[in-house]
């Protein structure tokens, strides 16, 4: 392809670049700016940073957000696996289990936050009236009231929103497995685990990694379930680094502070953006 070619296919790509500039590159300039300025703009080096990553409520929203973040991940790769490989099989009406087992993740954030809530109310929530009336609590649990029940009750409804996406994205990875594989092992004896355990999960290993990646960042960035189901509390014993910065900036209004940990949380986000485009680099390539 001669120089020319090159050069006609910069020009045509050039106003989207400027577009991305403007829409993506500026506000992170001004952020950079804002995180080592003060309310007057005078520049105070890393004062900012200091002051906010000191904090005792930031190493207690990093604690959560490792805690919550992890969490999820853990048992929405594991449901997420069994679901897709119990998908791949043959039954009658899988086609309309399929189907509705994208519900969870088809539905808006702040509805499933909401409707989780009115589920877990110590009072009315159904969740404790199926408890209390099988016997097996004595009264009502404050699930998002308890500081040692708030944290698993959120990951179980974040795990309920995203486990649909791996089931999905392991079956499409199943359906790319050769069923010469699965007849050579049944010739050989082999039974149904033994087939998920030397057959599906060993072809996964890719999908699975990158699935994982990809739930990490969206975790990462995701506020919704939190923020509207219990906004950090009882305590910060729910907060999370990203609503720690909505609330700095739009509640209490240290914007720069907010901002310096914006930068911090964009470069520990960055490092698993790069490890996720590689390893999908990677994957391609293989």
């Amino acid at each position: 392809m001669s120089t020319a070619t090159h050069r006609q296919g910069f020009y045509f790509v050039l106003p989207a670049l400027l577009a991305l500039a403007a829409l993506i590159g500026y506000p992170l300039v001004s952020t950079a700016i804002l995180s080592v300025t003060n309310e007057g703009g005078q520049f105070v080096g890393m004062s900012n940073y200091e002051a906010v990553l000191g904090s005792r409520t930031t190493n207690r929203a990093l604690w959560n957000t490792v805690y919550y973040v992890g969490g999820s991940i853990v048992f929405q790769v594991v449901l997420g696996t069994a679901a897709g490989i119990l998908l791949n099989q043959k039954f009658r009406g899988r086609a309309l289990v399929r189907s509705l087992m994208l519900i969870p993740w088809v539905v808006p954030g702040i509805v499933a936050a909401m409707t989780w809530a009115w589920m877990y109310h110590t009072e009315f929530g159904i969740i404790n009236y199926m408890l209390t009336s099988l016997g097996i609590v004595d009264s009502s649990v404050g699930w998002l009231t308890d500081p040692d029940t708030v944290m698993p009750a959120l990951i179980a409804v974040n795990v309920w929103k995203m486990f649909p996406f791996v089931a999905v994205m392991v079956l499409a990875g199943l359906q790319a497995v050769p069923e010469t594989l699965y007849e050579a092992a049944r010739v050989d004896g082999a039974t149904f685990w033994d087939e998920v355990r030397h057959i599906m999960l060993p072809q996964l290993r890719a999908v699975l990694l990158s699935v994982t990646l990809l739930l990490l960042i969206w975790g990462l960035n995701a506020i919704t379930i939190i923020y509207a189901m219990t906004r950090g509390g009882p305590a910060n014993r729910s907060l999370i680094t990203p609503i720690q910065i909505f609330t700095e900036a739009f509640e209490f209004f240290q914007f720069n502070q907010a901002a310096a940990l914006s930068v911090a949380f964009f470069v520990i986000t960055g490092i698993f953006i790069v490890i996720y485009l590689r390893v999908s680099a990677s994957n391609e390539r293989s």
